[in-house]
Order: C-alpha cells, then sequence, then structure tokens
C-alpha cells in the first residue's frame, strides 16, 4: 500500500504501509541503534516522535513479552528501509508489523531512510506526516506545518500513571494507600518514590536489583502527598515532551529535592537541573541511540551511553552544582551532583534497554549508598 512521508519544510518521500491505511503525524527524528527496536518502540520517551531507524533491516528479530519496556508501543509512526515480516529467533512470540497495528501505529517501509536521516542531521528533528490517504504530498507538507512544535509540550500526561503501582513479575499492579496517603512498604529494600514521567520498565528492575523498594507515583503528585507515603528516597523517571512545560511538577521537585535523597535520568535529569537553577533547550536532532559517547570527568572514563532524548539543560556556573558528565559529541552536559546535598542525575540511561551497560550498576549502586548515607 503506497504511503507518502512528508516534512514541514517541503522534503517528500515516498514508501508503502506494513501496517495498513493510515494517516499520522508527530516530531520526526531518527535513532542510530542497530538492534533494540523492541525498547525503543515501547519508551514511553518516544510518545509524540514518528522514528526513523537508520540501521536498514529492522524486525529481524521480532517481539517478546520480556523486552517490553512499558505496557504499548508509544511511537507515532515507525520509519524504516524494510521490514522484515517472518522474524527468525527462538524468543519471538509475534511479528513487527502485528505488534504495531496492534496499537494502531503506523509501520512505513520503501523510504531512503539514509536520506531522511541526513536531511533530518543537517536541518533538525522537524515535523512530520505520512498517510496512505488521497491528500497530495503538498497537502501533508501543509498539515505537518499545522502540527504544535515539540517545544512547549507537556506530554507526560499522555504516559504517567493515574494511580500509584509497583511491579509485579513483568507487568505493572496498581496499589492502595491508607486514608492518610501512607504505603505499606514490604520490607524489601529502602523505600523509594519514583516519580513516573514515562518510566521504562528496565529501571525498576535496576531498582530493586540494587536494594530499593520502588513505588510509582503520578507525575503531577504533590510534596506533601510524596511525603506521605513514607518514602526515604526520590527518583526521577525518563519521559517525552518539553520539561518547560512541567509547571506542576517541579514546583513539588523544589521542595523533595533538598529533602530527600535524590536520583534523575533522562527527563528527570533536564528537570532537576531546572530546579537548581539551570537551563533547558531544544537540541537541534536530539541524541537517539545507543552509541553515544559520553566523559566522565571525575574518572575520566569515556564510556559508550544508550540516549533517547531531544532537550538538554545548561548547569554549569550553577552555584553547588558539579558537572560530572559532557557527552563529546556535542559537548552537552550529561550528568551533575550536588555538593552539599544527596543528589545525583545523568541524562543518559545507564540502564540500557538497549544498549551497552557500562554505568548501570555503578549508577544505581552509587545511588543507593548515597541514600543509605542520607537516611542512616
Amino acid at each position: 500500500m503506497k504511503a507518502y512521508l512528508a516534512l514541514e519544510d517541503g522534503f517528500i518521500l515516498e514508501g508503502r504501509s506494513f501496517t495498513g491505511p493510515c494517516e499520522q503525524g508527530g516530531e520526526v527524528i531518527f535513532h542510530t541503534g542497530m538492534t533494540g527496536y523492541q525498547e525503543m518502540l515501547t519508551n514511553p520517551s518516544h510518545t509524540g516522535q514518528m522514528v526513523c531507524m537508520t540501521w536498514p533491516l529492522v524486525g529481524n528479530t521480532g517481539i517478546n513479552a520480556a523486552d517490553m519496556e512499558s505496557a504499548r508501543a508509544h511511537v507515532s509512526a515507525l520509519l524504516v528501509k524494510e521490514c522484515c515480516r517472518v522474524p527468525s529467533n527462538w524468543r519471538s512470540q509475534r511479528s513487527l508489523p502485528d505488534f504495531l497495528a496492534a496499537y494502531n501505529v503506523p509501520g512505513i517501509e520503501g523510504l531512503d531512510t539514509r536520506a531522511l536521516a541526513r536531511h533530518l542531521r543537517l536541518h533538525g528533528a522537524m515535523r512530520g506526516m505520512v498517510t496512505t490517504g488521497e491528500a497530495s504530498p503538498q497537502e501533508l507538507v501543509s498539515m505537518a506545518r499545522c502540527l504544535p512544535p515539540m517545544e512547549g509540550q507537556n506530554l507526560v500526561d499522555l504516559v504517567t500513571p493515574a494511580q500509584p503501582w509497583v511491579r509485579d513479575g513483568q507487568t505493572p499492579r496498581a496499589v492502595a494507600l491508607r486514608p492518610d496517603g501512607a504505603y505499606d512498604w514490604n520490607g524489601k529494600g529502602l523505600p523509594l518514590a519514583v516519580m513516573d514521567y514515562g518510566i521504562k520498565w528496565n529501571i525498576v528492575r535496576l531498582l530493586e536489583d540494587h536494594g530499593f523498594e520502588p513505588l510509582m507515583l503520578p507525575a503531577r503528585w504533590s510534596a506533601e502527598a510524596v511525603r506521605a507515603t513514607g518514602a526515604k528516597a526520590l527518583f526521577l523517571s525518563n519521559g517525552p515532551g518539553d520539561p518547560a512545560a512541567l509547571v506542576e511538577e517541579m514546583a513539588a521537585l523544589r521542595e523533595l529535592a533538598y529533602e530527600l535523597p535524590t536520583a534523575a535520568i533522562c527527563l528527570g535529569h533536564q528537570l532537576l537541573g531546572r530546579v537548581f537553577g539551570g537551563a533547558t533547550r531544544k537540541l537541534k536532532f536530539g541524541h537517539h541511540g545507543c552509541n553515544h559517547p559520553v566523559k566522565d570527568l571525575d574518572s575520566g572514563r569515556v564510556e559508550i551511553s544508550p540516549q533517547d532524548h531531544g532537550f538538554c539543560v545548561d548547569i554549569a556556573g550553577i552555584p553547588g552544582i558539579r558537572v560530572t558528565h559532557v557527552n563529546l559529541n556535542d559537548a552537552t552536559h550529561e550528568g551533575f551532583a550536588h555538593e552539599d546535598l544527596p543528589v545525583i542525575a545523568v541524562q543518559h540511561h545507564p540502564e540500557a534497554a538497549p544498549g551497552r551497560l557500562d554505568r548501570r550498576d555503578f549508577f544505581f549502586a552509587r545511588f543507593h549508598d548515597l541514600a543509605c548515607a542520607a537516611v542512616a
């Protein structure tokens, strides 16, 4: 089925839909991962985005329940050179086309993804439309220009949970709190309040593995409500959209970050940076992939990191804040620590899923040590 992709600047490509009829819009980005397409598709940070995979053949290993990073696909569309319809892997439980169709996510193949990725790298991520309908390419361009830009969008509201939850095996389980807002912790680890802006499930698993008992909370919970749970530490998750739009979330963090040992990843890193006086800005084409070099300024070690974000935070020169990590591609800040408070944050994804495991254990173990020392 013939399909067209049109960007807001007039760039047009022809391809084919492998998921049926569609018409969808979103911010078009490119992702450089050679593997891990399932984890990417189910990462809530990609809400509102149409993702172009630079690796030419996608779908080879199918889809399986164990590699889900959330309960569903979150991308607005998947743009590939070629889709493998018949996967070959012992873990596969369904094909990529079947998975995308189940969540009404358009899949478009036959595109010149190399040309598309190059165009986005030169001109920046931009709004786009895909369709199998009657709209002309020129009409699609006009439709793309009418879409809201990513700047100013609060997309966290689309992915944050409606009520608190905990991990039960491979899936979330909603939990009830006492009338006074307290939670009955089970004593399996340090009580941890997790602000769920669209958390990846592997983060939850690793928090448990490193001595925490995480309780995931809705993004807009007040500082008072978080305190009432009885949590002894705070974690801020990844998530989609513009951090500057999360006004209520930052109001709570301005209190909690000075009271509880705190760690943050990705969007959480940006929010925490803003709370301490930093400024966020939109990156030209974002960091999306599994192979971004990040330098640890404390050790001098260069790590290869997974990343998925379109914004960054500038925190240099803020009193009490020390930059700990720098991106070696564009010198953006990839991590910081507070000099007086038990607070650490990184922009990249130390939990991987997919990607290298360079920082996984170090980051989560360090946070556990900081939190335990602070509450002792």
